[in-house]
């Protein structure tokens, strides 16, 4: 599998350059860059993926995980700018990455423009939390978590060996995510549709609709069959979403 490497950050698994717009995609605790490649060769060439590679994983594995959520978006939004063309750009993230996605749209748009959208996939909202200690388990509890989401590639839950290689960023993704809490009132300017669901363990329909809270423009909600991971169960209706929204009237930076 060959990407290119604009920096550490950023994978482009299809470039596009000639594409009017750009989907930059935030994986989930665990979760690698490599996650979308199936959104890029769907979408591309009429828009240009890029997925966010955190540190601690695949090619960046010895690297230390991240020690937070704000820190984690604080050093993504530098390598976006660095990055930034200009061209109308979209954010989605699912679980883990919603909430990273959310804080990176809010240190981009402080500066200067930010996303035309924000999908947040799979996730409550910023304000909604709950008592998890996932990341403060042993390792066979991790892997247990790891299972009932069904998130995490079957080969790597089958390979002992290579599981316990990722296990210590699987585990720094818990912490970042499970220790995060939003500032009081923290919203974005730009529209946010969730996507959930209906039978997901980790965000309930109340949870999911409570983004509304997080947005000064308009908040959209599409529920679909299934748990956690129904984008993986359900691909083709998620991409249905993405690309009504590409194909809606021009958008401007």
């Amino acid at each position: 599998m060959s990407s290119t490497t604009d920096n550490l950050w950023i994978r482009r698994f299809r470039p596009s350059p000639e594409a009017a717009e750009r989907l930059v995609c935030f994986p989930h605790a665990g979760g690698s860059a490599s996650f979308y490649l199936p959104v890029a060769a769907a979408l591309s060439p009429g828009v240009e993926v890029a997925a966010i590679q955190y540190p601690g994983r695949q090619d960046r594995r010895h690297e230390p995980g991240p020690a937070s959520v704000a820190e984690l978006a604080d050093q993504v939004s530098a390598a976006l700018a660095d990055w930034d063309d200009d061209r109308p750009v979209t954010f989605f993230g699912h679980s883990m990455g919603a909430v990273v996605a959310f804080e990176v749209t809010r240190r981009i748009e402080r500066t200067g423009s930010g996303p035309v959208r924000l999908f947040a996939s799979g996730r409550r909202a910023p304000s909604r939390v709950r008592d998890e200690h996932v990341h403060t388990l042993d390792d066979d509890g991790v892997i247990a978590e790891l299972r009932a989401l069904a998130g995490t590639d079957a080969q790597v839950l089958q390979d002992e060996e290579l599981l316990r290689m990722v296990l210590p960023a699987i585990r720094s993704d818990y912490r970042a995510v499970e220790t995060y809490r939003s500032a009081p009132g923290a919203t974005v300017r730009c529209p946010v549709t969730v996507l959930t669901g209906d039978a997901d363990p980790r965000t309930s329909l109340e949870e999911a609709r409570a983004w509304s809270e997080h947005t000064e423009s308009e908040y959209d909600l599409r529920v679909f069959s299934g748990g956690h991971f129904f984008l993986s169960e359900r691909p083709a209706e998620v991409l249905a979403v993405l690309r009504e929204h590409f194909t809606a009237p021009v958008r401007t930076v």
